[in-house]
């Protein structure tokens, strides 16, 4: 196979890479913390009554402690009665179905996907945008991408930050063999003594979320794009065959057998059992192995997804999104909380313990977060700052090179893409035949959004 010829990592390389990026990406420098909206156009707008908001109990128990606090202090601040409620992240999108059908519930709702589908239901965010705007500077691109639909050019919400899915590897494991997961090609050479060893891979071919992202993310590796940048489908390719066909003898070599039953859960649990050698994953997991003080956790390795001959590109694990409904009760005070929550990302990032990084970058400098991630004493120190180069380097948004949009999301919910590779890696189908079924679904879908005018 052609085009694994990229050079091979190491460690201190890529610490030196995540330096050098943080140094290049910064804007405007060091800055001071961002805790509150400033001079919005609300200053000096009487807010009262009651809002309420909705979003996912997030996997870092910090933040959600920090955001109670966040959100009672903004209330007193603003004299609004907030109400926060927090829902397993899985059971967000029937929630929000639910309220879209009784024209009622949250004032925002925090999705944790962008909500395209929802744009008719929804507010233009442009203004709140723009507020962002004015005190941090431009709203990143993954941001911008995931949540503003170029064909009606309105803001179907704001995203306060997103999430990097960095490769997660164990070391110990990989250097016994002499290995790196540096590129694809390697991870195939690898894969069968690895799990001769007892220590398979773990890649998700299942009807879960983080199959999804592990599973789009190959693919772009490969060259393979569920759109291109204008938004026309683009799936049906070459390089999607190739991928698609590439994972199932790296499968066949070296996966994870229960792979393609896989649940919201299973990664982490692949991994923290002490059985995954290799996985793609938020870095949650590898802060539930040091708060656990697993005897391996220091042999956790976080890098960006190996290189293909596509290159070396990986979709965000999350992307969260503020979305203010057409009929919440309290627009005024919605609009604000979200740009606020933006503001706050020097205060959110660190809650997160580097789960989230801001899709406002001006709100908090890539400098000052690859300054506290080096500062992080979990062993060995500084492992936390290559975090900085696989979200400012390597994470695509949702639907990239174009932007996220209804057919994207429709097709992810329906988790398309993961079936169309489990059937070629349990022999079901052949490469071409899988690519080319999933194609004729996904046209189906892209015409019936094209028809509604929002692609």
């Amino acid at each position: 196979m052609s085009g694994f010829d990229l050079t091979p990592i190491t460690r201190s390389q890529l610490l030196r890479r995540a330096a050098v990026a943080a140094a290049a990406t910064a804007v405007g420098g060091t800055s001071a913390p961002y805790a509150f909206a400033g001079p919005l156009r609300y200053t000096r707008r009487w807010l009262a009554g009651d809002l309420s908001i909705v979003q996912w109990s997030h996997v870092i128990p910090a933040y959600n402690t920090w955001f109670r606090t966040w959100a009672r202090e903004w209330g007193d601040a603003n004299d609004v009665e907030v109400t926060v409620d927090f829902e397993p992240y899985t059971e967000l999108p029937a929630l929000a179905a639910a309220e879209v059908k009784r024209q009622r519930g949250h004032d925002v709702f925090g999705f944790l996907s962008p909500p395209a589908q929802y744009e008719d239901q929804v507010m233009d965010h442009r203004a709140i945008v723009e507020q962002v705007e004015k005190q941090v500077g431009p709203y990143g691109e993954i941001g911008r991408r995931s949540t503003y639909n170029p064909k009606t050019k309105r803001y179907f919400g704001v995203s306060d930050y997103y999430v990097p899915a960095p490769l997660i590897w164990r070391h110990d494991l990989w250097n016994d063999l002499g290995h790196s997961p540096a590129t694809w090609e390697h991870v195939r050479d690898a894969a069968e003594t690895l799990k001769a060893a007892g220590h398979p891979l773990g890649i998700g071919q299942a009807s879960e979320p983080d199959s999804n992202t592990a599973l789009v993310s190959l693919l772009m590796c490969f060259g393979a794009f569920m759109q291109d940048e204008s938004g026309a489908l683009a799936i049906d390719s070459e390089q999607t065959v190739e991928a698609v066909r590439f994972l199932a003898d790296v499968q066949a070599r070296g996966g994870e057998n229960a792979v393609y039953a896989w649940n919201a859960t299973s990664n982490n649990q692949f991994v923290l059992s002490g059985k995954g050698s290799l996985a793609m994953n938020a870095v949650s997991l590898i802060r539930r192995a040091d708060d656990l003080a697993l005897p391996f956790a220091r042999e956790l390795w976080i890098w960006p997804i190996p290189g293909g001959p596509g290159g070396r590109l990986s979709q965000g694990q999350y992307t969260a999104v503020y979305s203010v409904w057409k009929f919440a009760r309290n627009r005024d005070a919605a609009r604000r909380f979200v740009a606020d929550v933006c503001l706050a990302a020097s205060k959110a990032a660190p809650a997160s313990r580097f789960f989230n990084y801001p899709s406002f970058p001006g709100a908090y400098p890539l400098t000052d977060i690859y300054k506290a991630a080096a500062a992080d004493t979990t062993a060995p120190r500084g492992k936390y700052s290559i975090l900085t180069t696989v979200a400012s380097q390597y994470t695509r948004n949702l639907g990239y090179p174009g932007y996220a949009n209804a057919a994207v999301q429709e097709t992810l919910d329906r988790y398309l893409v993961p079936r169309m590779f489990a059937q070629v890696s349990q022999g079901a189908m052949s490469a071409e035949d899988s690519v080319h079924a999933t194609a004729a679904q996904m046209k189906r879908i892209w015409a019936r959004w094209r028809a509604a005018g929002k692609i």
